[in-house]
């Protein structure tokens, strides 16, 4: 975690970890999302918004993302109103959100992070592979 200057001169806390491309890793994100955001003085409900998101992307990179021998890494950046999530993974295939029916399992996971994000996205990330990001508005602005 370290701090640095952004375009509007605000503080902003950076966090960022590799993990293996297993379904137990995205409980680990969690884990670790929701400790760093505690560290920083987030409150609960924006704790809880941001570890969701997370959650979200980093099961879709496991799912979606994986490529044998290949990590994916989270990376957070904070300010004073908001969060970006970042999740990168080393496939090349581009994020799709779906509409599922109410019987359908799977599906919904981009459209709930496009419902608490006030912006989306995907990059391409060299040298392989893309970064899918969202920026999360922070709700409170607890002591930092």
């Amino acid at each position: 975690m370290y701090a640095m200057a952004t375009h509007d001169q605000q503080t902003a806390q950076r966090w960022h970890m590799q993990f293996t491309s297993t379904a137990a890793c995205v409980s680990l994100v969690r884990h670790q999302t929701e400790k760093t955001l505690s560290e920083w003085g987030y409150v609960l409900d924006d704790i809880d918004r941001v570890v969701l998101v997370s959650s979200e992307l980093a099961t879709n990179a496991v799912l979606h993302g994986h490529v044998p021998g290949h990590l994916f890494e989270v990376a957070l950046t904070s300010t004073d109103h908001s969060c970006l999530i970042e999740v990168s993974d080393a496939s090349p295939r581009t994020p799709m959100a779906l509409r599922p029916t109410a019987e359908e399992e799977h599906g919904r996971g981009l459209p709930l992070v496009s419902a608490l994000a006030v912006r989306v996205g995907h990059q391409a990330r060299k040298p392989t592979g893309k970064t899918v990001w969202a920026h999360i508005l922070r709700t409170s602005h607890g002591p930092r």
